[in-house]
This record gives structure tokens, sequence and C-alpha cells, in this order.
């Protein structure tokens, strides 16, 4: 089966909780909802647990507890991410883990390292690294069908999201 990631860009934290209310509307899961974001948007209530998922640095903590409240805080795997030359954001979805994995560290490293293990091209990867560091959120659903990927794309649209772009991923059969 392939599946596909749709990205896109936005630069409030209340734009990006409407689209996450619209995709869920729409029929996508939480568990395939993720948002990375600068750490000062989230809110206070955040607890933080000091342990360390990826020894390269990547990763210097993992929060739990409500990730800002209302509609992000339903998201799947919170963390907290130090990223050099990026700074302290939060991540929450699938894209925790490609953040915080072992590889991300050996590859370009943090943000872009941890995108292109993703699937996303080396070259869109910096662009929203840059995105990130000028305070912007990044949000991505993944996807099954053609039919996903143009109505997580219609969503981006109409809520004035930048940067869109989708990338596939093709599963390996095991042996």
């Amino acid at each position: 089966m392939s599946k596909t990631a749709v990205f896109c860009i936005t630069n409030s934290r209340a734009q990006t909780e409407r689209i996450v209310e619209q995709l869920t509307a729409a029929g996508f899961v939480y568990s395939d909802i993720s948002v990375l974001m600068p750490a000062s948007e989230a809110r206070q209530d955040i607890g933080h647990v000091k342990t360390s998922k990826a020894p390269e640095g990547t990763a210097t903590g993992a929060a739990t507890g409500g990730l800002a409240g209302g509609v992000l805080g339903l998201l799947a795997g919170i963390g907290s991410l130090a990223i050099p030359g990026v700074g302290p954001l939060i991540a929450a979805g699938p894209i925790l883990a490609a953040l915080t994995g072992a590889a991300v560290g050996a590859t370009a490293g943090g943000v872009v390292g941890g995108l292109i293990g993703l699937g996303i091209p080396e070259i869109e990867a910096r662009i929203y690294e840059e995105e990130l560091k000028t305070g912007n959120f990044l949000v991505s659903v993944h996807t099954t069908t053609s039919d996903e990927v143009t109505r997580a794309k219609d969503i981006y649209k109409a809520e004035d999201a930048e940067s869109i772009s989708s990338t596939s991923e093709v599963a390996v059969p095991a042996h």
C-alpha cells in the first residue's frame, strides 16, 4: 500500500487549529496528523520529562500533558525538541518519531534529516526548516488514497496555508 504525506506551512496557531479541525471533520484521524511548531506557542500546562530519545542531541526531552490544550492537545505523541540552528520546537503526531529517531543525527540532522526521513526532498525540507525558524508551523497528514490527498490540499488552500506539497512513500513488503 502506498502512503502519501501532505504538508503545508501555517503562520498562526489559530490557522493551524482550524486546519486540524477541518482535517478531522473530513475523516482524517488524529494519529495521522502532525504539527511542528515553535515551543513559544505551547501553553504553560506542559509537563516535561527529562529524557532523551536521540543520543545525537536532536531531542532534549519528551513532553507530556496537553500540547497546548484544545484540538492540538488531541494529537498523538507530543514532544519537546531542541534542534540546533532552529531552536526549541513542539512536535505532535508521526513527525515526532521522525525527528527523534536515531537516523536523524546520522543523516542531514535536525528538522531537515527528519523530514527527509519522511520522504520529503531535501530542498523542500530546507524550505520548511527556514519557515519554522521564523515562527511558522508545519502541518502534515498521512493519506492512503488520491482522494484523501486532494481533500487535504483543498483544506490547506481554503485556510490560505502556504508551501503546500505532498510526498509518496511506498511500503516495502516484508520477506
